[in-house]
């Protein structure tokens, strides 16, 4: 059964949208911090261990700023931690429901950048309010993907406020109404204590979904930049894993003004030669790849072309 779980896990991260990756990451952290949880508190004869608050709060935002400086992961791991089954569980629904509807009008490749950058925007909010305000004396932790989530809430009741949504035991229901309610909740409960940096949060992250959806109406997208770098860590990873970037390039000596390349320690007489032998066809071969290169990059190239390149580099 764990084997079945883990191979569907797989081919989700693989191939199914963003919306099922964040869902299926955010879970695999859950399961991960409660078995480490549950370790230690046998470990420790059934009592709490302090231990874990540590392993806990080092994942975390924290609103202390020397903290902060010394753990500024916090800011992007937070968002990916969750400790108590229900807040988890309301976290995923909502972002499944409410991405979805996100992912359909304004396309699967915004769902990540607008979940990062208002998650960022609610640990933000998150710091000033607890600096500023009584309730972050002494210094306290956030962690969640509530804000991140609000942000992706917030920007589907934007760009379509009249979608119905069928409620249990309500039935349809505009979107417009639906996320008012949940903004207004976070509103009121401030006072209430308990959790006013996670209300602080879940409205810095639902007015970043606001704005998202402002500017991309307005012609800026705010997804790009966030896809530009996560593509750069992307292909800097794969290019570790598949080891093309130990591999040895060639070097191109001379290139005359026609574009053709000259190969180290040939001469005009030598070239004319081989421009009527055999090594004419191996020497227009490897100019047309090195041309290749130069209009589309060097992974632009079958792997057969890249192990001619890697073979005439030795000669």
């Amino acid at each position: 059964m764990l084997q079945s779980i883990w191979d569907d896990a797989k081919r989700e991260l693989n191939r199914g949208n963003m919306i099922t990756q964040l869902i299926i990451i955010n879970v695999a952290v859950f399961v991960a911090i409660n078995l480490v949880n549950i370790i230690l508190f046998i470990a420790g004869g059934g009592k709490p261990s302090p231990l874990y608050q540590d392993i806990l709060h080092f994942f975390c935002m924290s609103s202390d700023w020397k903290f902060f400086l010394t753990h500024p992961w916090g800011l992007f791991t937070s968002m990916f931690l969750h400790e108590g089954f229900w807040h988890i569980l309301w976290n995923m629904l909502f972002l499944y429901w409410f991405g979805r509807i996100v992912g359909d009008f304004i396309g699967d490749q915004r769902i990540l950048p607008l979940y990062l950058l208002g998650g960022i925007a609610g640990a933000v909010l998150f710091f000033i309010s607890a600096n500023l305000l009584p309730y972050g004396a002494g210094g306290r932790f956030a962690l969640g993907a509530s804000a991140g989530v609000m942000a992706i809430v917030v920007a589907a009741g934007t760009i379509s406020p009249d979608y119905i949504m069928r409620l249990l035991l309500i039935g349809d229901v505009k979107l417009k109404y639906i996320v008012a309610v949940l903004v207004f909740l976070d509103l009121i409960l401030i006072p209430q204590g308990g959790n006013t940096g996670g209300h602080f949060a879940h409205l810095g992250g639902a007015a970043f979904g606001y704005i998202f959806v402002a500017q991309l109406r307005n012609g800026n997208d705010f997804s790009e930049p966030v896809n530009r770098v996560l593509d750069s860590i992307r292909g800097f990873f794969e290019r570790l894993t598949s080891g093309e970037s130990r591999r040895k390039k060639p070097k191109v000596v001379y290139r005359n003004p026609k574009g053709k390349a000259k190969p180290r320690g040939s001469s005009r007489g030598q070239a004319a030669s081989d421009s009527r032998g055999p090594g004419s066809a191996h020497q227009e071969r490897l100019d047309a790849i090195l041309d290749k290169i130069k209009q589309s990059g060097y992974d632009s190239l079958s792997d057969e072309e890249k192990e001619f390149l890697f073979n005439a580099s030795k000669k």
